[in-house]
């Protein structure tokens, strides 16, 4: 989902924002409004960014692991037999 979709989506989801002053709920105004929900789509993306990063290098290190227990001609369960 790119940028300005999670914004799109974000703003469907919450057509009016609210904060507390003094005890009491105000809408925020237009720009606050807007400021508030890019942060919030640049938050998301930030985190989907990182969830998909360690994704990737669990997936990478999963491959190597399997080509080097090629190479030694071994399963998983005898190379753990062999690190016990």
């Amino acid at each position: 989902m790119t940028k300005t979709q999670r914004i799109a989506a974000l703003k469907l989801e919450n057509p009016v924002l609210t904060k507390q002053v003094d005890g009491e709920s105000i809408e925020l105004d237009a720009t606050e409004y807007a400021e508030t929900i890019e942060s919030w789509a640049d938050a998301i993306i930030a985190k989907e960014d990182a969830q998909a990063a360690k994704d990737s290098k669990a997936e990478a290190d999963a491959i190597a692991k399997a080509a080097l227990l090629d190479r030694l001609g071994i399963t998983a369960e005898e190379a753990a037999l062999l690190l016990g």
